[in-house]
């Protein structure tokens, strides 16, 4: 990483359930966007799922890119204003301080045999 470069991340998500981060949205929004189901996975672009899972997943990814900044945009799928606004809490109040926790834990080298 060249010193005083920042890298930053943009993505799609909602933080609720690991369940209710599969049913977004209506049977019709999910039929179109059936092909984008692989991206709600643990190696998918969308950040959806419980405050632990979105928070493991921030922290993969912020980890492995050197990222210095993320955003997740919340507006998505015509998600309802109160689960907009849920995800807003459960940033702030669980996922932002378990990513610090995550992050402030050195990563094992593969090479370690710890998996």
């Amino acid at each position: 990483m060249t010193r005083g470069f920042e890298l930053g991340l943009n993505s799609f998500g909602e933080v609720a359930t690991d369940e209710n981060g599969r049913q977004l949205s209506d049977a019709e929004t999910v039929r179109r966007r059936v092909r984008f189901y692989h991206q709600y996975s643990t190696l998918g672009a969308l950040f959806v799922g419980s405050p632990e899972t979105v928070a493991r997943k921030i922290a993969t990814v912020a980890r492995d890119l050197h990222l210095t900044r993320f955003d997740l945009e919340y507006d998505i799928m015509r998600l309802p204003r109160a689960a907009r606004a849920r995800t807003i809490e459960l940033l702030g109040r669980e996922v932002l301080p378990r990513v610090r926790d995550l992050l402030a834990v050195p990563p094992v080298p593969l090479s370690s045999g710890a998996l």
